[in-house]
């Protein structure tokens, strides 16, 4: 619980995946002199690069990046280390006279830096596949013995056979970097503002134009390049059932290489599970209640709304 806020201003980008943020958010940071803190939960990760979209080198040379390429794909990270990374990277931007423009896609991340990792517990479908797949391959035992060893509280009231309490102990264990008894018994208590000086903007667009960008996106990401990525990710022992290793085009294009599925249906299901993803994204954001709303193409007005706020 934090008891003291920054008083410096600090910009936040959010908005569902294919809407334009990279590139909408490069022109923001360079007019305002700002560096970008990647809140997006896959981008973290080393060696992978186009299945996150990530920017560019030269991107990242026009504009300094914090939070991007930080652990590698077999590590444990979680809303409790974006928040402790993110706190520190605000910290030194604005130390050096910059300011901080955080920008990504993660809803849990956002809420956990404003309101606190207690507000509200989701975890995303990549950390609880991968616990099925290690209770599928694995058993009960050795899920029930890591939860004795992360939350030895919950481990005393949940039974090693209740399946579905032991997954969601270990999902809001993996997803925050805190047990869930920590979570029962702070849940109520309500965190104090960090933020003093905060402009979140939203991106929206009509929804049949952001699916025709996601599908032309996954088309696009579904190449020789990212075939030659994740193969090189398997050849280097980073199995399929990791959480990073799950997440949206990872799976996709491992079930092409496993032979399990072919190209056009694993791109048809990358697209149809890129546009579920979108709508999870929106109905997360939405319940921010400080963002303020701009479709996509009124970057005029979006310009004018972040000068307004730093004046």
């Amino acid at each position: 619980m934090l008891s003291s806020s920054i008083q410096k201003p600090i910009v936040v980008l959010i908005g569902p995946t294919a809407i334009g943020k990279t590139a909408l958010s490069l022109e923001i940071a360079d007019r305002i002199q700002a560096e970008i803190v990647s809140m997006d939960s896959m981008q973290i990760y080393r060696y992978m690069d186009i299945g996150t979209a990530k920017a560019s080198n030269e991107e990242r040379r026009q504009v300094t990046h914090h939070l991007i390429d930080i652990v590698d794909p077999d590590e444990q990270y979680n809303a409790a280390r974006f928040v402790t990374d993110a706190r520190k990277a605000i910290k030194h931007i604005h130390a050096h006279g910059k300011i901080p423009f955080i920008t990504g896609g993660t809803g849990l991340y956002l809420s956990s830096l404003l309101n606190g990792l207690f507000d509200t517990v989701k975890v995303s479908p990549e950390v609880r596949a991968s616990l099925l797949h290690r209770l599928a391959e694995q058993g009960r035992e050795a899920l029930y013995a890591e939860l004795c060893a992360v939350d030895p509280i919950s481990s005393q009231r949940i039974h090693k056979n209740d399946t579905q309490r032991l997954i969601r102990a270990l999902e809001i264990y993996h997803a925050t970097g805190i047990p869930w008894s920590s979570h029962l018994h702070r849940q109520q208590q309500v965190p104090r503002p960090l933020f003093s000086r905060l402009l979140i903007l939203g991106l929206t667009c009509d929804r049949e134009l952001l699916y025709n960008r996601i599908h032309q996106r996954s088309v696009a990401m579904m190449g020789d390049a990212f075939l030659e990525e994740v193969s090189w990710l398997l050849k280097q022992g980073y199995e399929a059932h990791l959480p990073s290793m799950q997440s949206i085009g990872y799976r996709h294009m491992i079930a092409v290489i496993n032979r399990t599925c072919d190209w056009e249906t694993a791109t048809a299901t990358l697209v149809r599970d890129t546009r579920r993803y979108a709508k999870r994204q929106l109905t997360w954001f939405r319940r921010q209640q400080q963002v303020q709303w701009y479709s996509n193409k009124k970057t005029n007005e979006i310009f004018s709304a972040i000068n307004a706020f730093l004046q």
